[in-house]
């Protein structure tokens, strides 16, 4: 049986950057199509699926995956124009930008930054390349999304599990997914969840129709209202507590005026009595404090073991690994973005409302839309 098609492994700084693609949402259609299916590919999904996701042929999802594991993110962005073939080859550019993105002490140098000339002279000594003009590099390296920048502190996964832990959330999706059979003592159904929020009671900014205004208004018109401002907020916050059935494809959510550990597990305890207690689920979350069990409070892992659960933990600092991600960004797009809610209980009730259309409503056009756009998860 051939092997099953699937992107090249990508680190957490793609990643991220394959999500930004998508999440953006501007510059070329075809630009975050390409990067959707990559995304998609990455987090497990096979090729049938995808192209049933993206509304387009499976060669076309194949073509796109073989490029981008040859060429790199300089697949996803349509070439419309013609020119001379590119002076460096992909694994030479892979080179210099991973050369360039590393400190000079780590290859023995005596110097704390590269600058252009200095590293234009590595690179030469080095053999990654016969010859290469200081303009050039920098070009090179601003088409490899590489400037030079002040330094900041930088959140990359330092998770010594890393590998394990991607790899049993990808397992679990190819359950959900229904790629692999479930072996016996395997989670069934598969949950992920995240928190959303803090929920404030502001005005949020939005699009709705209106009339024309400018130069080509009604004359006599009353400008267009504006939404107040709140520069005092004593109603406090709230937090939806949400999760993501993959294999039913439905969403639940309690809102919540605190998200704590007790919180977390009374709604994990909610998600519990939806099966059976001998359907053995998992629930997939990031390392947020409450979620965790530590040596001053055991109460997560007792409860999952109790009840037939399996808690699984996306690395450090990569939720975008977690699938739950979308679905707030078309809660927010639909319920939320362009309201002014007077109370929290109107608030949530709008939440509660949207989740019960969207359970309705799995396979709108629109929804989907949004959702393949903000996180393809």
């Amino acid at each position: 049986m051939a092997e099953r098609l699937r992107v090249r492994e990508i680190d957490d700084d793609e990643g991220r950057r394959l999500v930004r693609i998508v999440r953006r949402g501007t510059g070329s259609v075809v630009t975050w199509r390409r990067a959707q299916m990559v995304l998609l590919s990455a987090q497990g999904m096979d090729v049938p699926a995808i192209a049933k996701v993206a509304f387009t042929s499976e060669d076309r999802v194949r073509d796109v995956i073989r490029n981008f594991n040859a060429d790199g993110f300089g697949s996803l962005y349509p070439k419309y124009k013609g020119g001379r073939p590119p002076k460096f080859t992909l694994p030479q550019r892979r080179e210099i930008k991973k050369i360039a993105r590393s400190k000079p002490a780590e290859h023995g140098l005596p110097f704390s930054a590269w600058s252009l000339s200095k590293l234009a002279e590595f690179l030469v000594a080095e053999g990654v390349v016969d010859d290469i003009s200081h303009e050039g590099l920098r070009m090179l390296l601003r088409e490899e999304g590489v400037t030079f920048q002040r330094i900041k502190t930088w959140k990359a996964s330092k998770d010594p599990d890393y590998e394990a832990k991607k790899a049993r959330v990808e397992h679990l999706y190819a359950i959900a997914d229904r790629e692999v059979v479930p072996e016996a003592g395997e989670p069934e159904v598969i949950f992920c969840m995240d928190e959303f929020g803090p929920l404030n009671l502001q005005p949020r900014p939005g699009r709705q129709w209106a009339a024309v205004s400018g130069k080509g208004k009604e004359p006599g018109r009353a400008p267009r209202p504006r939404m107040r401002a709140t520069y005092t907020r004593t109603e406090g916050v709230r937090h939806l507590l949400a999760a993501y059935e993959l294999g039913e494809d439905k969403l639940f959510g309690h809102v919540k005026p605190r998200k704590t550990r007790t919180r977390f597990l009374e709604f994990c305890r909610y998600l519990r009595t939806l099966y059976p207690p001998a359907v053995r689920i998992a629930i997939i979350c990031d390392n947020f404090s409450p979620h965790l069990t530590t040596a001053k409070d055991g109460r997560v892992g007792a409860w999952a073991s109790a009840n037939n659960v399996e808690i699984a933990y996306t690395p450090t600092n990569s939720s975008w690994l977690n699938r739950i991600e979308a679905q707030f960004t078309a809660l927010r797009y639909f319920a939320l973005d362009g309201t002014d809610h007077a109370s929290h209980k109107d608030q949530a009730s709008m939440i509660r409302r949207y989740i019960i259309w969207r359970n309705n409503h799995a396979y709108d056009e629109r929804l989907r839309r949004i959702v393949n756009r903000a996180n393809v998860a």
